[in-house]
């Protein structure tokens, strides 16, 4: 499919990310797969209250609305089985969610279809399905436990951390390998000269073309950059977000500082960052998604 400004943005989910599903986990954990099955059926008609990506799906859905025409999808990768899967479904209808396409995997991991499905992006609590993603070349993330309430505003607001989410870790791994000061030294000298893409550039790709369907002042979709950088290592990031034809709503160059406050104060839904420190801090202002480093694929 052609990756043009009527191409649909399209996210996969897990069903343990949309819906809380806790309850029923811990009855397949303590009493095994059957008596899990059992107790899906016994309860398919009581809904399931939302999960951890249940707000960033929910407005995501809604810009078709806004739109009048179809331009994000949402697709249902699932464990289940389709027989378990059902109360997952009537869940879906009952939110009024607009999810039509499903893979119910018996078990298996479903990232295997995630390609099938032309997906953007992967969401789930299952860390070995997102590491499979992103090694498949699919920006995926591991959604943690959050305690926050969420942002009621209907706009929705994505953070992103910068080097290895957004671009590759290529300035990272001057940083890991030769420390502070030599990665400052290295970014001045290619400041120039664009990074290249990481897992999440098309998918944010994907967002800034939705923007831009709606007046600037007007758009359900705010976008904000949180890294560590600062200058003179800032230059870089703008030239290649200018050389991308992408622009963003707020970069903050934050020298280091701790990202929890900011990302409460910009409101975000959910935010993405390869450090699990910065996701484990944020859970109580946002959802956060972790994104393995190449490391760690």
């Amino acid at each position: 499919m052609a990756r043009d400004a009527d191409r649909l943005l399209t996210v996969a989910i897990s069903s343990r990310a949309l819906f809380d599903l806790d309850a029923s986990n811990r009855i397949y954990e303590e009493k095994g797969l059957e008596a899990y099955r059992q107790y899906q059926i016994q309860h398919e008609d009581e809904v399931l209250a939302p999960g951890e990506a249940y707000p960033f799906v929910s407005k995501l859905l809604n810009i078709n609305a806004l739109l009048g025409k179809p331009r994000v999808e949402v697709i249902l990768l699932s464990r289940n089985s389709a027989d378990t899967g059902l109360r997952i479904f009537n869940s879906i209808r009952a939110h009024g969610l607009d999810i039509t396409r499903a893979a119910f995997c018996g078990g298996e991991r479903p990232y295997r279809y995630i390609r099938a499905f032309d997906c953007d992006l992967f969401l789930s609590t299952h860390a070995d399905d997102v590491t499979h993603a992103l090694a498949h070349g699919i920006a995926a993330a591991t959604l943690l436990p959050s305690r926050s309430p969420g942002n009621p505003s209907d706009q929705l607001r994505i953070a992103f951390d910068g080097d290895s989410v957004i671009f590759s870790d290529e300035a990272d791994q001057v940083f890991r390998r030769d420390g502070l000061d030599a990665f400052a030294a290295t970014e001045a000298a290619a400041a120039t000269t664009p990074l290249q893409g990481g897992p999440f550039k098309n998918f944010l790709a994907g967002l800034h073309r939705l923007q831009q369907q709606f007046e600037s002042n007007a758009s359900p979709i705010r976008i904000a950059l949180m890294t560590a950088r600062s200058a003179p290592a800032h230059e870089r990031v703008i030239r290649t977000l200018r050389a991308w034809d992408i622009r963003l709503d707020e970069c903050l160059f934050l020298g280091g500082a701790d990202k929890t406050q900011f990302l409460a104060a910009f409101g975000a839904d959910v935010f993405f960052d390869d450090q699990p420190l910065n996701c484990e801090r944020a859970v109580g202002h946002v959802a956060s998604g972790h994104v393995p480093r190449p490391a760690q694929r």
